[in-house]
């Protein structure tokens, strides 16, 4: 795949991912919540809660600050990880507040049963879910798409993309959200995801791949 072709299809496949996501936007806000989802979201909430309150707070300032500190940190001691660790954590505040920017346009309530915290709100897009698939997921496809040895790979990664999942179904858990509020968080993560991934494919802040090194540039 050339370099051009890549740059290209990361931005296209952005482009897509937000027409997705407006489109889901204004039918829910128009609509609400289509009925084919109202029993898988019974059916989750309310179960397991300790775990998803637990799981819920991977996205809440108080773990979010230590774990960038943490990321930034290995990019100044790692320098051939130093761009995509960097970008990771500008990917996870832009896919944060853009969510923010976008539940005040649509407006969205929350849904009405809930347990643990009552959150005041708009409902959609889910930050939760446009912070996993931005952030924890785009770590783990940048883990995967590295030389790093095969075992790291598989393992950190697969860490990765269960953790991003695992937030999403704690939301549902919770009664935070709708199905679609993390439908919708995650295709809004994924437009973010894209542009940084098509950024680092132009090779303005280096390439996806290399092994991480502790030798100084």
């Amino acid at each position: 795949m050339s370099r051009l072709f890549a740059v290209a299809f990361c931005f296209a496949l952005a482009l897509v991912a937000f027409g997705a996501f407006i489109a889901l936007g204004n039918s829910v806000a128009t609509h609400g919540e289509p009925g084919l989802f109202v029993p898988w979201e019974r059916s989750m909430f309310d179960h397991s809660t300790l775990v998803a309150w637990w799981l819920t707070w991977a996205c809440y300032p108080a773990v979010l600050i230590p774990v960038s500190i943490a990321v930034l940190a290995l990019a100044w001691r790692f320098p051939a990880w130093r761009a995509r660790l960097i970008l990771s954590v500008v990917s996870l505040l832009i896919s944060w507040r853009a969510a923010d920017y976008f539940q005040h346009v649509f407006a969205r309530a929350r849904p009405v049963d809930w347990v643990v915290k009552h959150e005041t709100t708009f409902s959609y897009p889910s930050s939760h879910a446009a912070i996993a698939m931005g952030f924890y997921a785009l770590l783990a496809l940048m883990i995967f798409a590295s030389d790093l040895p095969k075992t790291t790979r598989n393992v950190a990664g697969s860490l990765l993309v269960l953790l991003a999942l695992a937030i999403c179904w704690s939301r549902l858990a919770l009664g935070a959200h709708y199905v679609t509020d993390l439908l919708g968080g995650t295709l809004l993560g994924m437009v973010v995801a894209c542009l940084v991934l098509g950024v680092m494919a132009g090779g303005v802040f280096g390439g996806v791949g290399g092994r991480i090194s502790s030798a100084a540039e």
